[in-house]
């Protein structure tokens, strides 16, 4: 599966940038974290339950940030195991710009590979979910960068 996506952010690339690599943060705007904390420098272990079509699964699994060029860039690696359900493992690139002084633009591009029970249900409704999953996690990412209620503007796409 590939996912790519664009949003619009109401806030400035620094405090973007700061959220990005705040655990806290990240695990209350993932859907379905139940955990996410710093095991190391740059590394992450995360528990989240996900639900796709019919099949949910908790997910146990480990996140690393590497080619990291603050406050600009860097790639999420990652791997979790979910049981019976399957696995889950990739990688997302994620890029930062400046769009005015309270703005900013993030561009990402995720390759991932399910496999187990998952990977039956069939492409489409993977990716509908994860364009799902998508739209929720900015939405409230959005509103925690800007310390408000704001969305994010944009969208995923499946390619």
């Amino acid at each position: 599966m590939d996912l790519k996506g664009e949003y619009r952010l109401p806030a400035p690339r620094q405090t973007v940038w700061e959220a990005l690599n705040d655990p806290d943060v990240l695990k209350a705007c993932i859907p379905g974290c139940e955990k996410l904390e710093k095991t190391g420098e740059n590394q992450m272990a995360a528990t989240v339950v996900a639900k796709v079509g019919p099949v949910k699964a908790t997910f146990t699994g480990e996140v690393r940030l590497e080619n990291i060029v603050a406050p600009e860039s860097y790639s999420i690696v990652g791997e979790g195991k979910g049981g019976i359900a399957g696995f889950a493992k990739g990688g997302a690139d994620v890029h930062l710009a400046e769009d005015g002084p309270d703005a900013t633009i993030l561009t990402y591009s995720v390759s991932a590979q399910v496999g187990g029970k998952i990977a039956q249900l069939g492409g489409r409704l993977i990716d509908s979910s994860a364009k799902k999953l998508s739209g929720q996690f900015f939405d409230a990412f959005a509103a925690k960068v800007s310390g408000g209620n704001a969305t994010a503007e944009g969208t995923a796409e499946a390619v």
